[in-house]
C-alpha cells in the first residue's frame, strides 16, 4: 500500500493533523475519527491515545522518506494558514516596548541566532494557541541594528514524523549563501508518550523560507536517555562540532559532541563533563566559544543545589571554563549567568563588528501563570560579552543609545519621584544599607536592597503582582559599595551589577501607574534614560 492510500483511509490530507514513523509504522493522527474508514483491512489498529485518534499502519517499501516529507510539508502549510489570526498581537498592559514578546501564546529559549547576509536573525520558540508549553514552533525574526525587529514568516512547524510534537531548540548557520537551522525534532509515542528525539536539519536560500531535510542524528549515542537535545554548532580545528546537552541512563547531565566535515554526517564522539561530578540530572542548550584567549561552554545544568535558600527552582543556567587538550574539551569552575528570577536557555552570536552577544529567555521551564493576558514570557535584552579577571562579564548592546528619548538627573531620597514610565536605563550606585525602589504607587514596589549586615544584594518582589511563590533572590558581594545599571521594560527589569560582573533579571508585574521610585537609607544620585518603544517584532498587518 502506499502512503496516499492511507491518507485516503485516514480521511484525506484535510483530516490529518499529526504523522508519525515509529518502529517501522506510519501513525496518523485524524481530526475527525467519522471520516476515517475504520473497516479497511490496512489498518493495523485505531486507538485514542492523549484525547486524539490514531491509525497505526504498517510502512511498506513503497513509502519513502521524501513522500512522507512532501506529507509533512502539506501539513505544514495547512499549519501556516492556521497561525494567521495568532500572529496579530493582543492588547496587555504589560507589553514590553523593546524587549521581543510574542503576539498571543508562549515563548521560550531563543534560537538560530545568527548574522546572515547583512542582517541579524533571531528565532524562537513559540506556542502560538495558548499560554501553555505544547507543540513548539519556531517564529522568526530579523533586524539590521540589533534593536528593531521585524515579524517574518513562522520558519518552522511541528509538521513531520520527526518533530510532530515539536520543532525544539537548536542553532543557525550562515553557511555557502544558506541558512541552516539544526534543531531538535521531538516526537511522543503511545499511550506511555514515549519520547523520540533526533536531530534535524532545515535550510532556507533566502532566509525566509526553510525546506526541512529531517534527521541528521536519527539515533541516540550509547549510555543517554531520550533526553538529548538544542545542537549547537561551532567549527574548531577543520571540523564542525555539535554540541548537544544530555542525561544519561544514570542520570546525570552531561555534554554530548558529534563530529562533522560537512555538516550532514555526524559521529558520535563521547560524552563529557565527568570531571564536574554531579552537575545536576540534565544539561540543556549548550554553547562554547573563545573569547580573549579563554574558552567558555555555556550549559543549563537541571536538578544542581541552590547556593541560596532563596532560590527555590531546579534550573539554572551558567558556564565552565573550557580547556582544550588536543580535541578533548575539559570543564572547571562553574559558575552563574544571573541570579535573578527569570533567566534560562541563552544563546550568544558574533556580530558583524565581531563582539560577542547573548540573548536569554526571561522566563523558566514550568512557570507560565504570570499576569500578562493572551501571551506569556519574552526575550531578555541583548548582551555583550566580556573578559574581566578570568570571569565573563554581561553589558547591554551599544545599541541600546538609539532607543533613549530624554535623560533625567534625580537626586532620589524617601520622597517619591514620578517619571511618568516604567521604560528606562538607570545608573545608579548605593552605598551599604540602602534601598531602591521602583514601580512605585500605593500597593507595590520592587526593592532592591544592598543589605549591609551579610554583604548581599537582595532583590525584592514579594510586594507585586507576580504569581510566583518566591519572592526574592540574593547576589553575594564584595564590593565597598553597589554600582547598578537597571533597564526596566514595564515588566521587568535586568540589574546590571558592578559593571556587568552579575546580573539579577525578573519579570515584575505592577499596576500600570506605578512609575515613581525613591531611596531609603540617605539621599543617592540617579541617571535615568527614558526609553521610547522599539519597532513591534509582530505582525501588525
Amino acid at each position: 500500500m502506499s502512503l496516499s492510500s492511507f491518507i485516503q483511509i485516514a480521511g484525506g490530507i484535510e483530516n490529518i493533523a499529526r504523522v508519525l514513523s515509529p518502529d517501522e509504522r506510519v501513525i496518523l493522527v485524524v481530526l475527525d475519527a467519522k471520516l476515517i474508514d475504520q473497516h479497511n483491512t490496512e489498518v493495523e489498529s485505531v486507538e485514542q491515545v492523549q484525547q486524539e485518534t490514531q491509525l497505526t499502519f504498517v510502512r511498506t517499501e513503497m513509502i519513502t522518506d521524501s513522500q512522507l516529507i512532501e506529507l509533512g510539508r502539506q501539513i505544514s502549510e495547512r499549519q501556516l494558514e492556521q497561525l494567521r489570526p495568532f500572529c496579530q498581537p493582543v492588547p496587555c498592559d504589560y507589553r514590553p516596548q523593546w524587549h521581543i514578546s510574542p503576539p498571543q501564546g508562549l515563548l521560550n529559549d531563543p534560537n538560530g541566532f545568527i548574522y546572515h547576509n547583512g542582517e541579524y536573525h533571531l528565532f524562537y520558540q513559540w506556542y502560538p494557541y495558548a499560554c501553555v508549553h505544547k507543540d513548539k514552533h519556531w517564529a522568526h525574526l530579523t533586524s539590521k541594528d540589533l534593536v528593531n525587529w521585524h515579524w517574518q514568516p513562522v520558519a518552522l512547524t511541528p509538521s513531520d514524523w520527526f518533530d510532530s510534537h515539536g520543532v525544539f531548540s537548536g542553532h543557525a548557520l550562515s553557511q555557502d549563501e544558506q541558512l541552516m537551522l539544526f534543531y531538535t525534532g521531538n516526537t511522543r509515542i503511545g499511550p506511555q508518550r514515549d519520547r523520540h528525539t533526533t536531530q534535524c536539519l532545515a535550510t532556507s536560500k533566502d532566509g525566509i523560507h526553510f525546506e526541512k531535510y529531517g534527521p541528521v542524528i536519527g539515533e541516540l549515542p550509547p549510555g543517554v536517555t531520550s533526553h538529548i537535545r538544542d545542537p549547537k554548532i561551532i567549527r574548531r580545528n577543520d571540523e564542525w562540532l555539535m554540541l548537544l546537552g544530555a542525561q544519561t541512563t544514570d542520570l546525570k547531565g552531561r555534554l554530548a559532541i558529534y563530529r562533522s566535515n560537512d555538516l550532514h554526517h555526524w559521529r558520535f564522539d563521547k560524552l563529557y563533563g565527568d570531571e564536574t561530578g554531579d552537575m545536576g540530572y540534565m544539561w540543556e542548550c549548550p554553547d562554547m566559544f573563545e573569547l580573549d584567549g579563554q574558552w567558555f561552554a555555556i550549559i543549563g545544568p537541571q536538578g544542581i543545589e541552590s547556593f541560596s535558600k532563596y532560590n527555590t527552582i531546579p534550573h539554572h543556567n551558567g558556564y565552565f571554563k573550557a580547556t582544550w587538550n588536543e580535541n578533548s574539551p575539559s570543564l572547571s569552575d562553574f559558575a552563574h549567568l544571573d541570579y535573578g528570577f527569570d533567566f534560562y536557555a541563552p544563546q550568544t552570536m558574533v556580530t558583524a563588528d565581531g563582539r560577542r552577544v547573548l540573548s536569554g529567555w526571561m522566563g523558566l521551564p514550568d512557570e507560565i501563570d504570570q499576569p500578562s493576558r493572551g501571551w506569556v514570557h519574552q526575550l531578555t535584552a541583548l548582551r555583550e560579552l566580556s573578559v574581566r579577571d578570568g570571569k565573563l562579564c554581561q553589558w547591554p548592546i551599544a545599541e541600546m543609545s538609539a532607543l533613549v528619548d530624554k535623560q533625567l538627573e534625580l537626586s532620589l531620597s524617601q520622597q517619591r519621584i514620578d517619571i511618568g514610565t516604567k521604560c528606562f536605563d538607570m545608573s545608579i550606585t548605593l552605598e551599604w544599607g540602602q534601598s531602591l525602589n521602583l514601580f512605585v504607587d500605593q500597593e507595590s514596589a520592587l526593592v532592591i536592597k544592598a543589605e549591609q549586615e551579610n554583604q548581599r544584594l537582595i532583590l525584592d518582589r514579594s510586594r507585586t503582582l507576580n504569581r510566583a511563590m518566591d519572592t526574592q533572590r540574593e547576589l553575594p558581594l564584595t564590593s565597598q559599595k553597589v554600582k547598578l545599571r537597571i533597564l526596566a521594560d514595564n515588566s521587568s527589569v535586568e540589574l546590571f551589577v558592578n559593571g556587568g560582573e552579575a546580573v539579577m533579571t525578573s519579570r515584575v508585574f505592577t499596576n500600570k501607574c506605578a512609575t515613581a521610585m525613591s531611596v531609603n537609607g540617605g539621599e543617592a544620585n540617579a541617571i535615568v534614560k527614558i526609553l521610547k518603544a522599539a519597532t513591534a517584532p509582530f505582525q501588525v498587518n
